[in-house]
């Protein structure tokens, strides 16, 4: 079953995988945020790292807002299957209510894609002992570090894909 997404005079079928993919993406990524949280008040979740500078004051409002930065863009991902993905909105001057051309789309979520797997698809690299990790004080911290940063590896991916099922669907003739 496709769902259609109105947008002047034409439909647009947005396959199941991708609308379901654009909205388990914010999910995937909120177990690395919940990871991050502690962090904000100098509990360091069973890492031991010698180098590891004091705690400063605006540690907290930094990781808080780093976790809301990261949901918001993973959440961006739903314009890709949404109306509001295909129309600027009528907030934006000079290009309200008109077509986004889809090669904008597709450079930005391939060009972010990409950065996200330079960030967090080369993690099972450093598991496997190729790139240095920060050590913990106990294989059970270690395992909810895996847990809960591993899905966080999809994001990049997961991204380029909705990406490229958006501009071949916005460039397909009907």
């Amino acid at each position: 079953m496709l769902k259609n997404i109105q947008v002047g005079d034409t439909e647009r079928p947005v396959p199941r995988w991708a609308l379901r993919l654009a909205k388990a993406l914010p999910l995937v990524v909120l177990p690395h945020c919940l990871w991050r949280l502690p962090f904000a008040f100098d509990f360091q979740m069973g890492t031991v790292d010698p180098n590891r500078p004091p705690f400063v004051w605006w540690a907290t409002p930094y990781v808080f807002a780093l976790s809301l930065i990261t949901e918001s863009l993973a959440l961006l991902t739903l314009g890709l299957v949404s109306g509001w993905g295909e129309v600027f909105p009528r907030w934006v001057p000079f290009l309200r209510g008109r077509r986004v051309p889809p090669r904008g789309p597709l450079v930005a979520t391939v060009l972010g894609g990409l950065v996200l797997f330079g960030l967090f698809g080369l993690q099972p690299l450093a598991w496997i002992g190729v790139f240095d990790e920060v050590g913990f004080s106990n294989g059970w911290w270690e395992a909810l570090y895996r847990v809960c940063v591993g899905p966080a590896m999809l994001w990049g991916p997961i991204t380029i894909v909705l990406g490229i099922a958006y501009y071949r669907r916005r460039t397909r003739t009907a």
